[in-house]
């Protein structure tokens, strides 16, 4: 047998190292097998596409509609009821600002001064780490100087999201057994479980970071003191509030032991009703108790409040759910609506005058789900579409049906290598993401091509006694390098792209990213697997035609 230069057992030390792989997939098919079902399996674990599987383990790339461009923040929020902007700016955010400004990787601070609260916004630079920013946030907080902010104020820090992390927005209404409104429940109530049952629920969601209430009225416990009652039993206001304070308190206490048995000693105040509130003692004249209800009228009403939910013209309480930074929205969504179904049930119900049965029901009025899946649909038809039309040329243009069947189904084991690369290193499935796939199809096909073509050409030229494996380790090697060099050149001209900045690099870079994952899947594939598989396929004087 006649010896091919380059790949002799004299100068096998001369070959390149794209030689040494396309050599070692040659002759180790099992390996290339194995790469194949790899591949296949860890791609369809981690697809971003909604597949039925039939019990396949699923861990996949985190899907959202669109790239979350926000700001890398962290929410400093503080309340002060009562006093007007001004006075929160200067007493509250001015000073907060000044405390943040020294944290490490903070790029600049935004904030605002509304009547009763304080809202700061702190802006870190992209490369800081999220949670790392938070800690810092909570270090400065709880070190801040005594004397800093007013008596009785305490920022908090806000929800672990990202200004696009509002992904389920609902509302809670009273319905029938058949879905119909049927009203009979005041914002009040509504709010009422909204705040003790349904966020409660919703936070133990995975992936959830914040449910926030919206709309309805707070309940609370209202006292109205009358001037002349308390003018007639010589009592001040100072007193009366006082006392209500007290009221309230749970009361610890040492032990005491009698008989030999030990008994614990406390005292119980914690207010259940009304009357606990109207009991309360404020004083002792003469040996008579002034009681709360002699000199005021204790009541459960609804709390002030600023501003209120509306849903097609009619008021109305719900609540908005935030995903956490880093979770995969979709994923998110889904356990929300489990829980919900989960707690749907045991949500309150009552008789209504018309012997109607109303049954509170939660009623979502924003879903992202619907939007994502729709982005997704569009770009799975989209890639399967172009998929086919791709296989449809090749066949046509190739003129050689077993290498058109073999480039063409390498295709798809491609793009599943694209969805490894995305999950590996944390690039989200969304619009512009996937794009960078679709967009790549056609440059991903044509290093099949080239390789294919080339070994087709170099079996038709090959003397009868040559090996197969040699002529086509050959035809590879050929065009192995020309085919690695035309995919970095690309590559490298995306360079640009990975150096932006802020929110533009935000909403590029998974294109860039995805495009590149492709480009290199396909070498890897071209290289090292449709080698192997055209030994296997094809045979000597490969007669071209479909």
């Amino acid at each position: 047998m006649r010896e091919t230069p380059g790949i002799t057992p004299g100068n096998k030390t001369e070959m390149s190292w794209i030689d040494r792989i396309i050599r070692f997939f040659l002759e180790k098919k099992i390996v290339a097998f194995l790469m194949i079902l790899l591949f296949v399996g860890w791609g369809l674990a981690v697809a971003p596409f909604d597949w039925n599987l039939r019990g396949f383990p699923r861990d996949p790339v985190p899907v959202d509609a669109i790239p979350d461009i926000g700001e890398n923040q962290q929410i400093v929020f503080t309340k002060w009821m009562g006093r007007s902007p001004q006075d929160i700016e200067d007493q509250i955010t001015y000073p907060l600002t000044v405390a943040l400004l020294g944290i490490p990787g903070v790029k600049t601070i935004r904030s605002y001064s509304m009547f009763g609260f304080s809202t700061i916004y702190v802006i870190f630079k992209e490369n800081v780490e999220f949670y790392w920013s938070r800690s810092r946030v909570l270090e400065k907080l709880n070190s801040l100087p005594a004397g800093t902010l007013p008596e009785g104020v305490q920022p908090s820090l806000g929800p672990d999201a990202t200004a696009l992390g509002q992904i389920y927005w609902y509302t809670l209404e009273g319905l029938d057994k058949n879905g119909n409104p049927t009203g009979g429940w005041d914002p009040q109530e509504l709010r009422t479980i909204q705040d003790w049952y349904v966020r409660y629920a919703l936070l133990s969601a995975d992936g959830v970071s914040e449910v926030a209430s919206v709309g309805g009225f707070v309940k609370e416990y209202q006292i109205d003191v009358d001037p002349d009652a308390m003018r007639a039993y010589k009592v001040g206001l100072g007193e009366v509030v006082a006392a209500v304070k007290m009221s309230n308190v749970d009361v610890g206490a040492r032990t005491i032991e009698v008989n030999k048995a030990e008994y614990i000693i406390r005292g119980i105040g914690f207010v259940k009703s009304l009357k606990d509130l109207e009991n309360a003692v404020i004083k002792v004249n003469d040996n008579v108790p002034i009681y709360v209800k002699n000199v005021a009228r204790v009541t459960l009403g609804p709390a002030p409040r600023r501003g209120a939910l509306d849903k097609e013209g009619t008021e109305a309480v719900g609540g908005v759910v935030v995903v956490r930074y880093g979770e995969n929205p979709l994923a998110a969504i889904k356990n929300v609506k489990k829980k919900i179904e989960e707690i749907s049930p045991g949500l309150p119900k009552k008789t209504l005058p018309d012997g109607t049965v109303s049954q509170v029901k939660i009623v979502p009025f924003y879903d992202r789900t619907g939007l994502i899946y729709e982005t997704l649909g569009t770009l799975d038809t989209a890639l399967a579409e172009e998929i086919l039309v791709t296989v449809i040329v090749v066949i046509i243009m190739v003129m050689h049906l077993r290498s058109s069947i073999l480039i063409s189904g390498l295709l798809p084991l491609a793009v599943l290598m694209c969805f490894i690369a995305m999950k590996t290193f944390k690039v989200d499935a969304n619009i512009v993401a996937l794009s960078g796939i679709a967009i790549a199809i056609g440059t991903m096909v044509d290093m099949g091509i080239v390789i294919c073509e080339n070994i087709l050409k170099h079996l038709d030229s090959a003397d009868p006694d040559q090996d197969r494996l040699e002529v086509i380790f050959r035809a590879t090697s050929e065009v192995g390098s020309a085919v690695l060099t035309a995919v970095s050149t690309t590559v490298i001209s995306f360079l640009p792209v990975f150096t932006m900045q802020a929110a533009e690099g935000k909403l590029f870079k998974p294109l860039a990213f995805t495009k590149t994952f492709a480009l290199i899947a396909s070498v890897i594939v071209a290289l090292t697997i449709i080698p192997p598989l055209a030994h296997i396929l094809f045979t000597r004087k490969e007669k071209r035609g479909i």
